[in-house]
C-alpha cells in the first residue's frame, strides 16, 4: 500500500512561526530573534521558516503587522468595514473592555507590538495605531470631549497601561477567571479617569450608571 504524503498547511505553518516568533520577541527583543530559534520553537525545519520569511526583520516586521491586525479586529472590528464606524456612536466603555480583555488573554503579543510601534520612526504606519489614537483625535474633535485632548500622548498612556497591566496579574491572579476580574478592573479604572478626564462626562449618563455601580473586589 503506498502511503499518500500530507498536504502542508502553509497558513497554518505561517501562524506557527509568528506565534514562536512573538513569545520570542516578548523574551528577548529583537537582537534576540534569530530564524533558526524560531523555525525550533515552531516545531518547523528552518528552511520551511526561511521559505516563508527571508530575513530576521522581515520576520519581526511580519510579526508586528501579524499582532496589529490581531488586535484591530479584536477591539475594532473587520478592518475592511471600519470606515463604516461613526466615532459618536461607539462605546468607549465597550471598546475599553474589549482592549483589556485582549491584553490580558495575549500578554506577550501586546508587548511586542507595543515596543516595536512606539520605537517606529512612523507608528501611523501601523494599522492598530492609525485607528486607535485617530479614532481618539476624531473624538477629540467633537462636543463630547473636553477640549484640548492631546490624542497621542492619551493613546500612549492608554495602551501602554493596558498592555502592562497582564505583568502585574500575572503575578497575583491564581486562574483565568481572576485574570478576567483584573481585566474589568482595568478597564473600568481607565474608564473613570477618561470620563472626567478627557470626556464630557455629563454627556454619558450610562457610563457614569455603570461607574456607579458597586466596583470589582480587588483578590485578597
Amino acid at each position: 500500500m503506498k502511503l499518500t504524503r500530507r498536504p502542508r498547511d502553509p497558513v497554518a505553518t505561517r501562524e506557527a512561526i509568528l506565534e514562536a516568533a512573538s513569545a520570542l520577541l516578548a523574551r528577548a527583543g529583537p537582537e534576540g530573534v534569530s530564524l533558526s530559534e524560531v523555525a525550533q520553537a515552531a516545531g518547523v525545519n528552518r528552511g520551511t521558516a526561511y521559505q516563508h520569511f527571508e530575513t530576521r526583520e522581515n520576520l519581526i516586521a511580519a510579526t508586528v503587522e501579524w499582532a496589529s491586525d490581531k488586535m484591530f479586529r479584536a477591539v475594532f472590528g473587520d478592518p475592511a468595514t471600519i470606515g463604516e464606524r461613526q466615532v459618536e456612536n461607539v462605546d468607549p466603555a465597550d471598546l475599553t473592555e474589549r482592549l483589556a480583555d485582549f491584553a490580558m488573554s495575549n500578554p506577550e503579543l501586546c508587548r511586542v507590538w507595543l515596543l516595536q510601534v512606539l520605537a517606529s520612526p512612523d507608528p501611523a504606519a501601523d494599522p492598530f495605531w492609525r485607528e486607535y489614537v485617530g479614532s481618539i483625535g476624531r473624538f477629540a474633535a467633537t462636543d463630547l470631549a473636553e477640549p484640548g485632548v492631546d490624542a497621542e500622548v492619551l493613546s500612549v498612556i492608554v495602551l501602554s497601561g493596558a498592555f502592562m497591566w497582564p505583568v502585574w496579574a500575572g503575578a497575583h491572579a491564581q486562574d483565568s477567571e481572576e485574570r478576567g476580574e483584573l481585566a474589568r478592573r482595568f478597564a473600568r479604572e481607565c474608564m473613570r479617569l477618561s470620563m472626567y478626564g478627557s470626556m464630557q462626562h455629563a454627556r454619558f449618563p450610562a457610563i457614569a450608571e455603570r461607574l456607579a455601580a458597586k466596583p470589582v473586589s480587588p483578590p485578597r
